[in-house]
């Protein structure tokens, strides 16, 4: 069994309130004048009180097109890795140099060399690493990073990897652009990292087992939610629909993952659920008729840092084995959604 053996999360030092972020969003996106109205209450209505931002909140207005953001992208996120990855090894106990794997994802930035790359010298990790960037999986990356990890260790069960997330999303944030689906991404996207550390069953390790995962594509959902690449970067698709898609499906998906592991909704004690909103929230809590305060810790994580993308469910995994670890024994499942439209589910075990 892969155990899951440490997770941290870094944050850019830039922090802000929502209020001071829709002041900017309106700066950035609006036309001089504008009706803001719209704006306030997507904002309002995001339910995040406050977000950290890649850079100080003055400079975005100085960002002069997609390379300077890009640029700005692989500054931080070279830092925020160090800072997360060096955190999840010490507290999983372990150097650098006993890394076998790292695998890298973000959607908000690219980079070749790949950001892993940059950070190997610097964190001390062995030249033998093996290493596996990934780019397109968008807020479903956390949940599957730890799928894929699972993967590579039941293959070798001696080694140490390490799943690494940085976010950047506002430096996505399009100029210029009143749509909702970028006044939507405005008000709910944060910046932030998180690092995992996994150990195949042939290490000595504490921390909940991966015992399953499961993935979902649907067909048909290319539209909801991705980027739209042009001259100026990365601009949101993301429609209206994705709570219907999840009040669709995620049910059917979720129960009958469980079933073929001999579990129920009932006996699950922890729901790590990645932030993608409220309405997503709200749609999963309907559709698996989740206990009051089954997502309360997800729902602290968005009030508190937005929506990081791929590091928020990894986020809020930290904090549930930080704040509310389950008893022993007990079962999880890690949920997160993204584009292509798809699902990601990790069955867990403490």
């Amino acid at each position: 069994m892969t155990r899951i053996a440490a997770v941290r999360c870094a944050l850019p030092p830039h922090r802000y309130p929502q209020s001071e972020l829709t002041d900017m969003a309106a700066r950035l996106c609006l036309p001089e004048n504008a009706d803001r109205r719209l704006l306030d209450r997507l904002h309002r209505s995001a339910r995040v009180e406050h977000r950290n931002l890649a850079l100080p909140i003055e400079q975005y207005e100085k960002l002069n097109g997609f390379g300077a953001a890009n640029d700005a992208f692989i500054s931080v996120a070279v830092d925020l890795g160090l800072e997360s990855v060096k955190a999840a090894l010490d507290a999983a106990e372990l150097e650098p140099t006993d890394v076998d794997m790292i695998m890298f994802t973000s959607v908000t930035g690219v980079a070749a060399p790949s950001i892993d790359a940059r950070l190997a010298a610097a964190l001390g990790l062995r030249p033998d690493v093996k290493r596996l960037p990934v780019f397109g999986l968008g807020c479903v990356a956390g949940a599957a990073g730890i799928a894929r990890v699972h993967d590579y260790l039941r293959g070798w069960p001696g080694h140490v990897a390490v799943l690494l997330s940085v976010e950047l999303c506002s430096l996505t944030l399009q100029r210029g652009d009143s749509s909702p689906a970028n006044l939507v991404a405005g008000a709910l996207f944060g910046d932030g990292a998180a690092a995992v550390v996994a150990c195949g069953g042939e290490r000595e390790a504490t921390g909940p087992t991966v015992v399953a995962t499961r993935s979902h594509l649907y067909p048909g959902s290319e539209h909801v939610m991705g980027w739209q690449v042009g001259d100026t970067g990365f601009r949101v698709m993301l429609d209206a629909s994705v709570p219907d898609v999840v009040r669709r499906h995620l049910a059917d998906d979720v129960h009958g993952f469980l079933a073929d592991h001999g579990v129920t909704a009932g006996e699950v004690t922890a729901w790590v659920c990645h932030p993608g909103g409220p309405k997503v929230l709200e749609a999963v809590s309907d559709v698996l008729d989740l206990p009051a305060g089954a997502l309360d810790v997800t729902w602290r994580s968005l009030a508190a840092n937005g929506n990081l993308s791929s590091a928020s469910v990894l986020q809020v995994l930290g904090d549930t084995l930080t704040t509310r670890p389950p008893e022993p024994g007990t079962w999880g499942v890690i949920i997160a959604m993204g584009p292509g439209f798809c699902s990601e589910l990790v069955l867990i075990r403490w």
